[in-house]
């Protein structure tokens, strides 16, 4: 007698399934070459960012951890400037990569998901069309390379899901590892993807020594830099406050919304159809951890007031699912306009307009972008900002100058000053905000001192705080009429500094 057949189990529990189709290489490097190669064209235009004059700043500084971002984006600039030189071009390229092979990593997610070349080319390219992706593709930050290990660690979950190769946890384990020590942020899409998978299944990876492997993993590589936060008080619990109090992205209300926009207003429907399909559609029940994901990682940042993009390391995989049913049963009706070339074509010259230097920077103010793209704004004028504290450095009498001591708002301000500074003649500039505030105070010159900030001439009474006799001596301007965060800050002379800077120095500390 043959033994009775087992009863059947849940599908999300059963073998791995078949292979899927080939990769549409050539086509999908063709995209994710287009994409490198606009981002690399463009990369000189305009300026730094204040980001990216901040970790030229903080590479030089290396810790474990910084109040607003752990070690590993400082690092990886001061790896690049070391190499290639410090210049802008040299900066970006990593960015300029990353985003490329996010546009591979995106496609390989549709195939594992099971779809062929239209559904890998659909979702390539809706990745590659993206208004976040191209904006942060362009700038050397923080948010490009946690885009890219994220969407690489949903894509390593999803590869899972169908081949149950153990090897790939210890993999996903690895980027994890790598994104915690990009942006703590990325704890809450690893928390997701895993409560996803303990919801709809399949659970299996928790009995498996790769995942324990991973699990250790990761805690090593987040341990450094958690130690070095409990040392200091946690200061990313308070710059997290600062963010979500900013209510950026229209604040909770907004953060639905900014999505749409933010993945290309009429494309964002592939990655909403998408995720309803990872509910609806049986070909993608494996994958419902996805959508789980999603709605827990939303219903998380309505409640702490998180940002759209926080979201971002799931579109990608969204993409796909709403791509592979397209491919498999076409698209709704009367949707079907949307997953097509007129559509991605006219969202690709959109998204360069509205996050790209494609205008001339005189004209910048006119267009829409720094709206859109505040980002944009924040790249230009910071040679013009440095002539200008430079001018009011070279006012002082020589004998003041030599002990003149240079302090401004903003870290951003501060690495602009490290970058220009020395070829105007000036010594170096000293901030108390964020991370620069570890970088050294000031020595003890009892000289005066050339401030920029606070915004207005109000600030007055703020500079009588740490000196006697305060004079405002010149104010910011870009030159361009753009509206940035430098623009029009009065720049000051205090004398009569009132403590010692190892007194004041403590009193200038900021987090925002």
């Amino acid at each position: 007698m043959t033994a009775p057949a087992p009863a059947a189990s849940d599908p999300a529990e059963t073998e791995a399934s078949p292979g899927p189709p080939g990769v549409a290489w050539r086509p999908v490097l063709l995209i994710a070459g287009a994409l490198g190669v606009v981002l690399l064209a463009v990369s000189a235009r305009y300026g730094y960012h204040r980001d990216e004059l901040y970790f030229r700043v903080a590479g030089r500084h290396p810790m474990w951890g910084y109040p607003d971002q752990p070690p590993l984006v400082p690092l990886l600039g001061r790896a690049v400037t070391a190499v290639f030189g410090d210049s802008l071009v040299a900066l970006r390229v990593p960015s300029a990569l990353f985003s490329a092979a996010g546009v591979v990593v995106a496609a390989l997610t549709a195939r594992d998901m099971g779809g062929g070349r239209r559904a890998q080319l659909l979702t390539a390219g809706a990745y590659a069309v993206c208004p976040f992706v191209v904006a942060a593709g362009h700038l050397f930050s923080t948010a490009t390379l946690d885009l890219l290990l994220s969407t690489t660690l949903v894509w390593l979950a999803v590869r899972w899901v169908r081949t149950r190769d153990q090897r790939l946890l210890l993999a996903a384990g690895a980027a994890a590892a790598l994104a915690l020590n990009v942006k703590y942020l990325a704890a809450f899409l690893l928390a997701g993807v895993v409560a996803g998978l303990l919801i709809s299944g399949p659970r299996e990876f928790l009995r498996r020594p790769m995942f324990a492997a991973a699990v250790l993993l990761v805690a090593a590589a987040a341990a450094p830099g958690l130690m070095w936060q409990a040392d200091h008080g946690w200061p990313q619990l308070d710059m997290a406050d600062a963010i979500a109090g900013k209510g950026d992205f229209g604040g909770r209300p907004g953060l639905i919304p900014f999505q749409i926009l933010l993945t290309g207003v009429v494309l964002s429907w592939l990655w909403i159809y998408g995720l309803w399909r990872t509910y609806r559609s049986d070909d993608l029940r494996p994958f419902r951890f996805i959508g789980h994901a999603y709605v827990l990682l939303t219903v998380l940042f309505l409640v702490t007031a998180g940002k759209p993009y926080y979201l971002s390391g799931l579109w990608a995989a969204l993409f796909a699912a709403g791509a592979v049913e397209i491919e498999r049963n076409g698209a709704p009706r009367g949707w079907g306009w949307v997953p097509a070339v007129p559509v991605y074509a006219v969202t690709a010259v959109t998204t360069a307009l509205l996050t790209l230097p494609v205008y001339p920077v005189k004209r910048l103010a006119d267009t829409p972008q720094p709206a859109v793209n505040a980002d944009s704004a924040e790249t230009v004028g910071w040679p013009r900002f440095a002539e200008q504290v430079a001018d009011a450095y070279h006012s002082l009498p020589a004998g003041e100058r030599a002990a003149a001591t240079i302090v401004v708002g903003n870290y951003g301000e501060a690495g602009a000053l490290d970058k220009y500074g020395p070829g105007l003649g000036l010594p170096r500039a000293y901030s108390g905000h964020n991370g620069y505030w570890h970088f050294g105070r000031p020595q003890e010159t009892r000289g005066p001192a050339v401030v920029v900030g606070p915004e207005t001439t109000a600030g007055a009474a703020y500079l009588r705080r740490f000196w006697t006799d305060v004079r405002p001596v010149g104010r910011i301007d870009n030159g361009v009429g753009l509206d940035n965060q430098e623009q029009g800050k009065p720049v000051w002379i205090c004398r009569g500094q009132r403590a010692p800077w190892a007194e004041l120095w403590p009193r200038l500390k900021t987090l925002s």
